[in-house]
């Protein structure tokens, strides 16, 4: 039988709020999950980024709060905790018209916004709410919030908050927590800190998790091009300008501003996305990325986590991610939901053993390609496929011979990059 959102459990009203935005079948996250979410089950769910996860819980949330009676002013009868402020802002962008079908009131909190208003929202009273760890214990300490009358607790990229320290955040939610709830924990992993969790604060809980045979997702390309310091930009530049939209990371913040620079002098609209920005100036830019206006976003690793930017086209590792858990975060923020996308890595002759240390990590298909930005491929990532090849090296040191030999380059799915008019 074909699995459905009806044969879930999922109501008929929140049944046609999905339909009327497209949404006609469960993903496997949401398919595994959200009945026993809806049973009150503690439930963990694993799966990689960009799987669905934010519906998998938010349709058994929202479908459990609205039996209970309104929020009394301060106490929201749900709590969603994430790691960034622009994971708080896409969650609820996600929930927020499902709930006001159950006329649920949302809210979003996290810092680098004005508390003022989110304290006047939490007097009116709010059912659903999502909330970065940081403002949370703020408005807590200042006594604008309570969280004993929650009932249902979502751990939305737990893996996340604990790689950044927010687990203390966490236990002292845990802790103000006065009556029975259900929670609903959902990570990338769930070893370490995460298994502590499920294993001291969790009843019973029910594990699911979507298996995959590779580290990263069937629809995504995976490209390793070495390329010559001089050349960078201009390599960054030519991918940028033969894709609708290119996500471009950088480690550091005062790289990310560098760059965009550099590109805008390539003729490539670029902006970034970083902490050290306004608020105001983050969501500014990711709404212009979002809507097409802003072609190019390049961003620190503050955006690799939890983000669902519809259809970026290209991730590019302009800097090499700290390690293969970070090269997998970067990644997912391509090919998601089902759709194509490329992730590609350039690299320096210095990050060449980096490069293939990542691969063997990941199990990908071993290469490092060369190329210069003139290279008509790079304005096309979506249908270059490179061949078997059989390229040798033949180096004497001391009497020695060393044969490196090329290897497969390629990746999952296919798919043509949509170019930009």
């Amino acid at each position: 039988m074909t699995t459905t959102f009806e044969t879930l459990g999922v109501s008929d009203d929140l049944v046609q709020a999905l339909a009327a935005q497209g949404i006609d079948a469960p993903f496997a996250i949401q398919s595994l999950t959200i009945a026993d979410a809806l049973a009150g089950r503690d439930v963990c769910g694993k799966a990689k980024t960009g799987s669905g996860k934010t519906l998998g819980f938010g349709l058994p949330l929202i479908q459990r709060v609205a039996d209970s009676a309104p929020a009394a002013p301060k106490r929201p009868l749900a709590l969603i905790l994430v790691p960034t402020r622009e994971l708080a802002v896409q969650v609820r962008a996600v929930i927020a018209p499902l709930a006001e079908t159950r006329g649920l009131r949302t809210l979003a909190v996290y810092g680098g916004a004005p508390m003022d208003r989110q304290t006047k929202a939490l007097h009116r009273g709010v059912e659903i709410m999502i909330a970065t760890p940081g403002r949370l214990i703020d408005l807590g300490d200042r006594g604008e919030l309570a969280v004993s009358d929650v009932k249902v607790l979502v751990l939305d990229e737990a893996d996340r908050m604990a790689d950044m320290g927010f687990l203390p955040q966490v236990m002292w939610v845990l802790r103000r927590m006065e009556h029975d709830h259900q929670t609903l924990l959902f990570s990338a992993t769930l070893d370490g800190d995460i298994d502590y969790l499920v294993r001291h604060h969790m009843s019973d809980p029910v594990r699911h998790e979507v298996e995959s045979p590779t580290a990263t997702v069937d629809e995504m390309s995976h490209l390793f091009l070495k390329v010559h310091e001089m050349d960078k930009v201009k390599v960054a530049a030519a991918i940028a300008k033969g894709a609708y939209r290119s996500l471009i990371f950088s480690r550091t913040k005062r790289g990310a501003d560098r760059l965009v620079d550099q590109l805008k002098r390539e003729g490539v609209k670029a902006g970034a996305l970083h902490g050290d920005l306004a608020q105001s100036v983050r969501q500014r830019a990711l709404k212009q990325f979002g809507d097409g206006d802003l072609p190019v976003l390049v961003a620190t690793d503050v955006a690799a986590r939890g983000l669902h930017i519809e259809g970026v086209d290209v991730v590019v590792h302009y800097d090499p991610p700290e390690d293969a858990k970070a090269y997998l975060h970067r990644s997912g923020r391509t090919a998601r939901a089902g759709a194509k996308g490329v992730a590609v890595s350039l690299a320096l002759w210095n990050q060449e053993l980096e490069m293939e240390q990542l691969q063997k990590r990941l199990q990908l298909p071993r290469h490092l390609i060369e190329v210069f930005s003139n290279d008509p491929r790079l304005r096309d990532l979506g249908s270059w496929r490179p061949e078997e090849r059989a390229a040798t090296a033949v180096t004497a040191d001391a009497g020695s011979t060393r044969v490196a030999a090329a290897r497969r380059v390629g990746g999952g799915g296919g798919g043509r990059v949509r170019r930009r008019r």
